[in-house]
C-alpha cells in the first residue's frame, strides 16, 4: 500500500497528470508501468509501429528525425501518443541521453484512460497543440 501511494504521489508531480484527482490517479496508476531506462537505450525508433506511450519523470531523452537532433525532452514531458491516436508510424526516434524513470502506457490502457479521464485527454491535448505551435513557429522561421 505504501508503495502504491508513493507511486501516486510520483504520478501528481508529473504536469501531465497534475490537475487529476486522486480517483483518476490512482486509475493510471492501475494501469500504467514505472519503468527505470538506461542512458542509450532507444525508447521508440522512427518508423516502426507504436503500441505504448511515455511520460519522462526522471531524466533527458533526444528526439531524432532523419538522424538529426531536432528536440531534448525533459521530466514531465510526454511522447508517443500519436502512434497511437492514428496508428500511423512513430514521426521520430526517442533515445535515453541520461538514466531515466519513466511511466509506460500501452495501447489499450491509453485508450481506456483517455475514455474515462477527460481531464487526461483535455491536457494531452492542450501538450500536442503546444508541440504543433511550436513546430509551426520554427517552420517560418
Amino acid at each position: 500500500m505504501a508503495r502504491r501511494d508513493a507511486f501516486l504521489d510520483h504520478l501528481a508531480q508529473v504536469p501531465l497528470f497534475s490537475a487529476l484527482s486522486r480517483k483518476e490517479l490512482a486509475l493510471i496508476a492501475r494501469r500504467a508501468e514505472d519503468v527505470k531506462v538506461d542512458a542509450g537505450r532507444v525508447l521508440v525508433t522512427e518508423g516502426t509501429t507504436g503500441s505504448e506511450f511515455f511520460v519522462i519523470v526522471e531524466g533527458t531523452a533526444k528526439v531524432t528525425r532523419r538522424g538529426r537532433k531536432v528536440a531534448s525532452i525533459k521530466p514531465g514531458d510526454a511522447f508517443g501518443e500519436l502512434a497511437l491516436l492514428d496508428k500511423a508510424p512513430r514521426n521520430a526516434t526517442v533515445v535515453a541521453e541520461t538514466p531515466m524513470e519513466v511511466v509506460v502506457l500501452g495501447q489499450r490502457e491509453f485508450g481506456g484512460i483517455i475514455d474515462e479521464v477527460p481531464g487526461f485527454a483535455r491536457k494531452l491535448l492542450a501538450g500536442m497543440a503546444k508541440r504543433l505551435r511550436d513546430a509551426d513557429a520554427k517552420s517560418v522561421q
